[in-house]
């Protein structure tokens, strides 16, 4: 299929944080873009709304023009939604999944895409607005709010800034000129086999570059060799970000994030943007949404952060990302986290690792495991995941809902402290409450 050819599209789960990004994509390359979503009030849909696309709310055939080109549907849909989604592929209209119709817009585009387990979402936000910044007016798809409160940044040049995202391989789709793998590690293990499953998905990821494209990674990882080795066969370069200079004054803190602004120097030198124009830009840059998000502070003077951090990794640079900053900022009372796990399986697969990064807290408050796509496993929970916290030496207790979690953090914190909302799921709707 030809993008230039697709006049009409239909979405279905359009209020998707990336695929409502792709929605507004579509509308400014000129289609007519039209869809459906289950919740009819997810934040996403107001700039869908804003641009006079028409949503519908629910899982109705009949609502799909028989005119339309292209279905681009989410992957989630086909759990929630068997029958519908088995009704729409029988339709006589072409039917592409989210990852697959990102793909078809690379094509014709020079693509940047930034894939790694952890930090793509953020080194994402930079590379846009480093290069927003240098004038080169890219396009740009992210898998969270930049700071302007959208997912979607409408460019005129040919430069195609993706969040590239390996769950179920769908980073496979896209056809990237620079390829960016921050890191690999142990996450998706309902989907892959195992961690040399994933790294061998990350090597057919990075044997997708052209002859003249670029690989940024940390050659020194040895996670990486299969993928580094990938992009040197079809004879890519292959660019050390851990070479470029470390920008040790950000506004978000962190290792991790100086990490993610090498990675975005990295593109700068590919793209021959001014060196210290970038790092101009990037010690400008002050975060997306969920991602150690300011939110504001308790009635008592603590200070409240809304994080995405899900998996022990994250979590451990989380934690230790926000007592720098708290250091910076001579806050001397407690760090406080109410975290709620995501997914059973990586609750149960990772249990050790969860309750070694979350004993750095100095007091932890868990929430039930937000179950997502997943059945529930009596195996793993939080009372478990507790309990090897205190084996850590961690402080924690254990609540069944979050008005309990709510009262429980008021109740500990006061001025001084730093409280922090994390997890995957529906957790960051507990930060307003703290306020």
């Amino acid at each position: 299929m030809n993008f230039k050819d697709i006049k009409k599209v239909y979405f279905i789960g359009i209020g998707g944080i990336g695929i409502s990004a792709l929605a507004q994509l579509m509308h400014h390359e000129g289609k007519m873009v039209s869809g459906t979503n289950d919740n009819p009030s997810p934040d996403t849909l107001d700039r869908v709304r804003a641009l006079g696309i028409e949503i519908n709310i629910g899982a109705d055939i009949s609502k799909i023009p028989a005119d339309t080109d292209l279905i681009v549907y989410s992957l989630a849909w086909d759990d929630r939604e068997p029958e519908f989604m088995k009704a729409v592929r029988s339709l006589n209209i072409p039917v592409f999944s989210y990852p697959q119709a990102l793909g078809l817009v690379s094509v014709d585009k020079y693509t940047i895409a930034i894939s790694g387990t952890h930090g793509k979402t953020t080194t994402t936000a930079m590379i846009a607005e480093m290069m927003i910044e240098a004038k080169l007016d890219p396009t740009v798809v992210v898998g969270s709010l930049l700071k302007s409160g959208s997912n979607f940044v409408a460019g005129e040049s040919n430069y195609f800034v993706v969040e590239a995202c390996e769950y179920r391989r769908s980073f496979l789709n896209l056809n990237p000129n620079i390829a960016i793998i921050t890191n690999i590690d142990n996450d998706h293990l309902d989907y892959y086999k195992d961690i040399a499953d994933i790294q061998n998905a990350f090597a057919e990821f990075a044997g997708k570059l052209p002859a003249d494209g670029f690989l940024i990674c940390d050659m020194e990882d040895h996670l990486l060799i299969p993928a580094i080795e990938a992009a040197k066969k079809i004879g890519a370069r292959v660019v050390d970000y851990k070479k470029m200079p470390e920008i040790l004054d950000l506004l978000v803190p962190g290792a991790h994030n100086i990490k993610d602004a090498q990675c975005s120097l990295a593109v700068a030198e590919i793209l021959k943007i001014d060196l210290e124009e970038a790092k101009n830009s990037l010690k400008k840059f002050s975060g997306t949404w969920r991602r150690f998000e300011y939110k504001g502070e308790t009635k008592n003077g603590a200070l409240v952060y809304d994080d995405y951090a899900h998996h022990p990794t994250e979590i451990r640079a989380s934690i230790l990302g926000a007592r720098e900053f708290m250091k910076k900022r001579d806050l001397t009372g407690k760090l406080i986290v109410v975290f709620q796990p995501h997914l059973y399986s990586r609750t149960k697969l990772l249990k050790d690792d969860f309750a070694e990064a979350l004993a750095l807290a100095d007091q932890v408050i868990l929430l039930p495991v937000y179950a997502a796509r997943e059945q529930v496993d009596l195996e793993i929970s939080s009372d478990i995941l507790a309990s090897l916290i205190r084996e850590k030496g961690g402080a924690v207790d254990s609540v069944l809902t979050p008005q309990e979690a709510s009262k429980m953090a008021l109740e500990q914190t006061g001025k001084g402290d730093l409280l922090i909302t994390m997890g995957a799921g529906d957790i960051s709707q507990l930060a307003p409450n703290l306020l």
